[in-house]
């Protein structure tokens, strides 16, 4: 008899008795299954324990909602295309406080929650950044009692799982979704490959997730091309077309030891039962036959599709505007299923009982649907439904990245969303005349201002723009990124509304990235604050700094980080085959990979290394800091520089790493797939972290704000948030290199003017590369990139070689820092003890104070 099958199946939806809470486990294998009644593998239990700790969020989303229904306050509506939410397992089990328990039901089967919790795939909702930041707000959300919802797309594949080939980086679909047993009976005869195709198709065998909650009765049809109808009274109607269903799935989100949980609604794409054309396909034209079917499988199908073709564009555009809709219609409904209850019912309150807050451009299309909905479906009239609007939806912009400020093409708008179109045109024209009424001094920038731009050759809408024009608030994440939209970006429209622009700097969770991911580190700083209120109010860490110099703290500290950096070496064995040494400096940079990041840099001073070590003499090399470069991020499937950035790491690890002279000084190591659970690993590893993007050019980051708070020193310019963590740690305990966003582009110009003289040490790094030293692969494009004065894809636009020599020369402090222990703890503890501010919490507070008028909404 197996140790499940001692355990008694018992229903036991919120008990917290590790007994009970084993029965419940048992039950839901049994009658919760998704495999063959005699399997309790690590993969069976993972499920059955997720499905017993939903039942705990189940119970407290329902209280959530009601609490919220009945009592009726204003809510926040988050619209973003991504959610890296990363496993979901831990942080739900230490966020409702019964890890332990949870941990102990386990063992009666014979498993270790941390084994099991590692059966978990990431859910494939994000990119980067933006995603991981999004979910970091909704974890705030929660724990703040705030009434808000996050509103994301169901995709199935996710952008992709990157994988490591002779060639570089290989995209192949991510499987977050997949089950694998589903289908291993259905491919035996040719018979069932057709019942396949149709269970595809109507979802018979649905992927899924543990954690979501399919709601079948929340359904809202989305339109798509068509025409515009005129009445006799003049009314506008949107009709024909092609119409599909968004189905949502919610992801109950916990707040950390509070009663809330509030809910991730992602949408999914249906069609019905009636579009499925049977007549066609009992006459062999299968593809015609579910032809709506397979369209609606395409929009949630991958995040971020390649949209170099006219069919990419509008599948990226169907996107946008299947989440706005969805999400709109949603708001609406739920707005005047409450509304009901109110004396007065106005749409003029909508605004007080609803913010929704534009997460980027992406989302953009919500201000002429919203528009659309309070007109056409509502009958408003033009004046009172942008009031509303305009007093309802808010933007944050996260880039100043020209090809980031998205640009629709007008003629892509018109042809799927004509009704849109119109009402965009209509914004344009007011906004136009608004100008010239009110400011006659700015008719001459009116062209650069408008959400239109009509260049015969490309005319296009400017989402950014109509986001400025429509929202009451626009805010950037970071106090320079903020001053640079003021300032440069948006400039003329502060002159027009200098109120509407703030900033809000963005902040991380320190629930997932210190309390749940690093355990060791964690208790300590717990033991030494004698509290653990630091997890839900992160400004107590400054209390550490009086222990910055004890002996006793820096021995605690140094063993939780050498046991935090050898689990990450054993990940690293695991997923490369590479053997690292724990001793040696962990130095790490993990994030998209974009020539604006420097992932370029970081490699060309690796090589630069390496081959100084290989000039010197064996008793010099023992004479220098061991370090271990290790570099993670999914390049752009079409971003051909960025893969062959990839391409670059993993050439000089298989050289450096093999070079018995030098790797026990130096290797070089790519990290594949990264993603959330991975970066859980490597950041309480870390001891270095590079944050290199040419000043000006990172909106924020969030990365940098993970490492310090568990202790990493970081290497970088004076970029985004760098800038207020190097004023929260303290300058001693960051390494600057650079030059400074108000430099850059007096820097760009000289080059054009050909007054750039290289370092030589940037130049020996170049040619190394150029020498075949790294393989016959052929590097001249990419390396191309840093040369010339001027030129698309050439001129060295992001300041690699500019940079680089203070690069080099901050690398070299770097060395010198590490060799002195008792400076380098000290350093790492003030990184910790400096990262108060980050949290998303405080920024979380700041919107809703500032930006959304929400206040706390707590169950009783």
């Amino acid at each position: 008899m197996s140790a499940a099958d001692k355990v008694k199946p018992a229903a036991s939806p919120a008990s917290e008795d590790p007994s009970a809470i084993a029965g419940n486990i048992s039950y839901h294998a049994q009658y919760s299954p998704h495999f063959s009644p005699l399997a309790f593998g690590p993969e069976q239990a993972f499920y059955a324990t997720a499905e017993s700790v939903r039942d705990h969020l189940l119970q407290r989303w329902n209280d959530t909602y009601l609490h919220f229904h009945k009592t009726d306050p204003k809510q926040t509506y988050y619209l973003s295309m991504e959610y890296l939410q990363g496993r979901a397992l831990t942080n739900a089990v230490g966020n409702l406080a019964i890890t332990g328990a949870y941990a102990d039901a386990l063992k009666k089967f014979g498993y270790e929650l941390e084994a099991i919790a590692g059966q978990e795939r990431d859910a494939a909702l994000g990119n980067g950044g933006l995603g991981r930041l999004a979910s970091c707000f909704l974890d705030s959300m929660a724990t703040l009692n705030l009434p808000s919802w996050g509103y994301g797309l169901r995709y199935r594949y996710g952008l992709f799982k990157q994988r490591i080939a002779k060639e570089g980086q290989e995209e192949i679909a991510e499987d977050w979704l997949d089950v694998p047993f589903l289908y291993a009976h259905i491919i035996l005869h040719n018979f069932f490959i057709w019942i396949s195709i149709i269970a595809m198709l109507f979802n018979i065998f649905q992927k899924f997730s543990p954690w979501e909650i399919v709601r079948h009765d929340v359904v809202y049809p989305i339109r798509f091309f068509g025409h515009v109808e005129i009445s006799p009274d003049g009314k506008r109607k949107w009709a024909g077309g092609e119409v599909l269903n968004a189905l949502a799935y919610d992801v109950p989100i916990p707040g950390y030891k509070t009663k809330n949980a509030i809910s991730l609604r992602l949408w999914d794409a249906t069609a019905t039962a009636e579009d499925f054309n049977l007549f066609q396909f009992n006459d062999g034209q299968y593809e015609s036959a579910a032809q709506l079917h397979s369209r609606a499988q395409q929009i949630c199908a991958v995040l971020y599709p390649g949209d170099a073709t006219e069919e990419g564009k509008l599948l990226r555009l169907k996107q946008q505007y299947f989440l706005c809709s969805a999400s709109l219609q949603d708001i609406i409904f739920r707005f005047k299923e409450r509304k009901a209850d109110r004396v007065s019912g106005k749409w003029s309150e909508f605004p007080s009982k609803v913010a929704v807050q534009m997460n980027d451009t992406h989302p953009t299309l919500a201000i002429p649907e919203l528009m659309r909905l309070l007109m056409d479906v509502e009958g408003l009239g033009w004046d009172e439904a942008w009031a509303v609007t305009n007093k309802t939806v808010a933007y944050t912009n996260h880039t100043v990245l020209p090809e980031a400020l998205e640009k629709w093409s007008q003629a892509v708008m018109r042809k799927l969303l004509p009704r849109h179109m119109e009402i965009i045109e209509e914004i344009d024209k007011r906004f136009r005349e608004m100008v010239i009424s009110t400011r006659k001094d700015m008719e001459g920038k009116i062209e650069s201002m408008r959400v239109l731009d009509n260049n015969p050759e490309k005319p296009v809408v400017r989402m950014a723009n109509l986001c400025v024009v429509a929202g009451h608030t626009v805010n950037g994440v970071a106090e320079l990124h903020s001053n640079i939209l003021k300032q440069e970006l948006f400039a003329d429209y502060v002159s027009i509304w200098p109120n509407k622009f703030q900033n809000k700097t963005n902040g991380i969770t320190p629930r997932r990235w210190l309390r749940f991911c690093n355990p060791e580190l964690s208790e300590i700083v717990t033991k030494w604050l004698k509290t653990d209120q630091w997890t839900s109010n992160l400004d107590l860490l400054t209390g550490l700094r009086k222990f910055a110099d004890d002996e006793k703290l820096h021995a605690e500290w140094a063993a939780a980080k050498l046991a935090s950096k050898k689990r990450l070496a054993k990940h690293v064995l695991d997923v490369t085959g590479v053997t690292i040494d724990p001793n040696s400096l962990f130095d790490i940079q993990i994030k998209r990979i974009h020539e604006y990041k420097r992932q370029l840099m970081n490699i060309l001073g690796a090589v630069y290394r390496y081959k100084k070590l290989k000039e010197m003499s064996a008793a010099d090399r023992q004479k220098v800091t061991p370090r271990t470069v290790m570099v993670g991020g999914k390049a752009f499937a079409t971003y051909t520089n960025a893969k062959r950035i990839v391409k670059l790491v993993n050439d000089v690890g298989a050289v450096v790493n093999n070079d018995a002279d030098v790797n026990k000084y130096l290797k070089v190591v790519f990290i594949p797939n990264y993603n959330v659970s991975v970066a859980e690993v490597l950041i309480p590893g870390s001891e270095l972290s590079q944050h290199i993007s040419t000043a000006g050019m990172e909106a924020s980051g969030t990365s940098n704000m993970k490492f310090s708070l568990n202790g990493c020193v970081i290497i970088g310019t004076l970029d985004g948030a760098n800038v207020e963590i190097r004023e929260e740690v303290g300058q001693d305990n960051f390494f600057l290199f650079g030059a400074k966003a108000d430099q850059v582009a007096g820097l760009r110009k000289d080059r054009e003017n050909g007054l750039f003289k290289p370092d030589p040490r940037f130049e020996e790094a170049k040619q190394f590369i150029r020498s075949g030293a790294f393989g016959t692969y052929d590097y001249t494009p990419l390396l191309d990139s840093l040369e010339g004065n001027t030129g698309f894809g050439r001129g060295d636009y992001f300041l690699v070689g500019y940079d680089f020599p203070s690069y080099i020369d901050a690398q070299a402090r770097v060395d010198e820092a590490y060799k002195d222990k008792k400076k380098w703890i000290k350093m790492s503890i003030l990184n910790t003890a400096g990262s108060g501010k980050f949290s998303s919490d405080r920024t979380i507070d700041q919107y809703a104070k500032e930006i959304w008028g929400i206040s706390a909404c707590p169950v009783p």
